[in-house]
């Protein structure tokens, strides 16, 4: 149950910094490290969370993800 919270924390924090963010690459730095916080949390691998988190980041823009704009 706590590894859910835990991951419920991260997720709406991440989702809460990445519409502050003003261009591609930070919106990929945050996600790279949202995604290997994540990871870390639930027992993942941290470089696999690291990459799908900052490739998420890079292309929310391109996928029209609300909130995800320059």
């Amino acid at each position: 149950m706590q590894k859910l919270t835990t991951l419920s924390a991260a997720v709406a924090l991440v989702l809460a910094l990445g519409g502050c963010l003003q261009n591609d690459a930070q919106r990929g730095a945050a996600g790279a490290l949202g995604g290997a916080a994540i990871a870390g949390a639930t027992g993942g691998s941290m470089a696999t969370g690291a990459i799908i988190g900052g490739a998420a980041g890079v292309f929310c823009r391109d996928l029209n993800v609300p909130g995800c704009r320059n």
